[in-house]
């Protein structure tokens, strides 16, 4: 073969070569364009675009009233885009050192030099997501708005904000233990209503589309396949702050003048169970008392002698005794085999009724009593206690409930000592709240109700779903017992161990408790140390009970450890609060008011909270524009819709808004915000129109 066919046959190789390929190439495009096509798309998406969830707005938890216990603000997380395509090297150049001087006055962390070298560092890698700031409130974002380069904006200026929902506590550590929390971020837990009602509160997260950015960081961008979150339903609580703000702050100022280590009080409204005030306090290593758990749900003790009521109260139902029965105290001291029961009142009482047994607290006529009837048959005497529904959980709405206890004859640490140590509150354990209930049941002419803590759930302002009081029992005793009850617990405080707590306006029925109590793994007593819970439980007004409440204090100062004297000025605090907004309470309408139609008051705010609680009114009204606040005014039978006008340099107008969204569009303008009051806001000060002017502070005052 000559060297011209042998070049010939080698070029027609590598051209037909080239054709194959060529072909291969063309019918592989074929196949990824048309048969691959969905299949590339999607791989490409899923490392280019990814599906984030956007959060949804945690729904409130409302007082009684309709005022804020718990809110979402918004915070933002800031960062900065160093490639951003409309920044150019002079823009830069020209403005970083500006930039970095602003951002170490504005929010620290270092000096301007220590700024623009992490920031120079962060364009060199061509970083297109650098994390600024978290938890940046919307004030100090306006001033970063303001810094050099960062003026420019996001397509130039490289700032990028993203919102993000803080909870907040307008009425900070109140009640805070049963309002809970609502992620890990104090102790590691869940509580409260917070994680009891997570579902109701937490609303349906949307979906937002990200795209990966050049170093890995992903951007949000908008897009038809986003999916918009689903706020949460808002809580109404029956917790009345007025109540609770007295429940907590006489229960600290009592347990710093015993130098108590914790303590509770809750205050229960008597037909419905609903709970008005609940305060748990314990001491820190700071010396301070804090909300750090609910004793008055979770711990379950000794109650000691406020368990005299439904022990003499199983004798009276048994009819083994009657009050008017006569017992002999001797000299204050009775012994059963090896243990000694003694009397508070050196010498002893002598002879007492069954009656006056309970209401001087007679440890010795009470385990007489107890053992005489029952000591051949110590089966019923348990058997009836548990009748009464002692023995049982309440099954609150809010987690966490402390575990009943009364020994059983079938349980094998029962003794001869059993009998005489339950009648005195031993060998038992219920919490504060089971003693409560209780109590709450005589008063309520043996109805047993379930403790309420949470009435409703809303949306939007709409009632969605209603709590409506649960009966546990209709009757724990019979009407003769409830009755006789009730006059034991009237004459303690009458002539009885609680005359401290008579009152000339209203009369107080209840009984004190003192107990000795178990300290961690050292017993009763630890050296020389006895530590002691006093308690007073009971309920007000006597003769026509409406509240019931208890106050426990645990591990007071040994020199005064007695329920009257240490728990009983608790209850009498908050009772006389209670007592005096009896009367105040609305009276009735007359018919002419009750027949008359008129449209709810709408009031300005949010356009799409507004239109649904009128369309769910079924109100007619006239849309207008499409702004996001708007003020109401009605018109005949048909509410107009107006914009409401907003200027980021001046205060805006909060009037006839609720408090959420007053507290929204004030602190989003970098004001903050103090109140009083209930309802919508009525009057602020400054005015409406007042130019912002650094770190202003906006009054407002609330009314219905």
């Amino acid at each position: 073969m000559t060297i011209r066919d042998e070049i010939i046959w080698r070029s027609g190789i590598i051209y037909i070569t080239m054709i194959i390929l060529a072909v291969a190439l063309f019918v592989k495009i074929i196949i990824l364009q048309s048969l691959e096509r969905s299949k590339w798309e999607a791989m490409g998406e899923k490392y280019v675009f990814k599906t984030d969830e956007m959060p949804a707005i945690r729904g409130d938890i409302l007082a009684d009233d309709g005022r804020l216990l718990a809110t979402s603000v918004p915070y933002y997380s800031v960062y900065m885009d160093t490639r951003s395509s409309g920044m150019s090297p002079e823009l830069w150049n020209s403005n970083i050192d500006g930039l970095c001087k602003g951002l170490a006055n504005t929010i620290g962390g270092q000096t301007a030099s220590g700024w623009k070298k992490v920031l120079t560092d962060a364009r060199k890698r061509g970083e297109r997501y650098f994390l600024i700031k978290r938890n940046v409130s919307y004030s100090t974002l306006k001033k970063l708005r303001e810094l050099p380069l960062f003026r420019e904006g996001q397509y130039k200026g490289g700032l990028i904000a993203q919102p993000e929902n803080k909870r907040i506590l307008p009425n900070r550590d109140l009640a805070l233990r049963t309002i809970g929390y609502s992620r890990n971020e104090i102790d590691g837990k869940k509580v409260g209503i917070e994680a009891s009602f997570e579902k109701e509160l937490a609303g349906k997260n949307g979906k937002v589309l990200k795209q990966r950015l050049i170093g890995g960081d992903w951007l949000q961008v908008n897009d038809a396949r986003s999916i918009e979150a689903v706020d949460g339903n808002d809580v109404v609580t029956t917790v009345n702050i007025e109540l609770q703000d007295v429940a907590a702050s006489a229960l600290r100022n009592q347990l710093k003048k015993h130098n108590a280590d914790h303590g509770c009080a809750v205050l229960m409204e008597v037909a419905t169970g609903d709970i008005k005030a609940i305060a748990n306090l314990k001491l820190e290593s700071d010396g301070e008392y804090y909300e750090s758990y609910n004793y008055a749900v979770g711990e379950s003790t000794e109650p000691g002698s406020t368990f005299k009521l439904p022990v003499l109260m199983a004798a009276l139902e048994d009819g083994v005794a009657d009050t008017s029965d006569i017992v002999d105290t001797g000299n204050g001291t009775v012994k059963f085999y090896n243990k000694v029961i003694k009397d508070t009142k050196e010498g002893g009482y002598g002879k007492l009724t069954l009656k006056q047994v309970f209401e001087k607290s007679s440890n010795v006529g009470t385990s007489k009593i107890i053992y005489e009837h029952y000591k051949n048959n110590p089966r019923a005497f348990v058997d009836r206690l548990y009748s009464m529904r002692l023995g049982e959980k309440l099954n609150l709405q809010i987690k966490g409930e402390g575990e009943p206890f009364i020994r059983h004859p079938d349980d094998k640490l029962w003794s001869g000592l059993s009998l005489p140590m339950i009648s005195h509150g031993y060998e038992v354990r219920l919490t504060p709240l089971q003693i409560l209930t209780f109590y709450n049941a005589v008063a309520n002419d043996g109805k047993m109700v379930r403790p309420t803590f949470v009435k409703e759930i809303r949306r939007k302002g709409v009632v969605i779903k209603r709590f409506d009081t649960e009966i546990i029992d209709p009757s724990i005793a019979s009407p003769e017992v409830i009755k006789k009850a009730k006059k034991m617990l009237e004459g303690v405080v009458e002539h009885g161990t609680a005359t401290n707590l008579k009152d000339s306006e209203y009369r107080i029925a209840g009984k004190t408790g003192t107990a000795q109590i178990a300290k961690d793994n050292t017993g009763y007593k630890s050296g020389s140390r006895i530590y002691y819970q006093a308690s007073f439980v009971g309920y007000f007004p006597a003769e026509k009970p409406l509240y019931s409440c208890i106050v426990v204090i645990n591990s007071p100062s040994s020199s005064v450890y007695y329920g009257n004297i240490v728990a009983g000025p608790v209850f009498k605090e908050i009772a006389d609060k209670a007592y005096s907004t009896i009367f105040l309470r609305d009276y009735p309408g007359t018919e002419e008011d009750e027949n008359k139609t008129v449209n709810p008051d709408a009031g300005n705010g949010y356009r799409t909270d507004i239109q649904e609680i009128l369309r769910n009114s079924g109100i007619k009204y006239n849309k207008n524009g499409d702004d996001t606040w708007i003020a109401t005014r009605e018109i005949g039978n048909t509410v107009k819709i107006v914009p409401l006008e907003t200027n980021e340099k001046l205060i805006p107008d909060v009037r006839g808004m609720t408090l959420r969204d007053a507290l929204f569009l004030l602190e989003n303008s970098g004001l903050k915000v103090e109140f009083t009051g209930r309802g919508r806001v009525k009057k602020q000060m400054p005015e409406h129109g007042t130019r912002i002017n650094g770190e202003m502070v906006v009054s407002l005052v609330l009314g219905v």
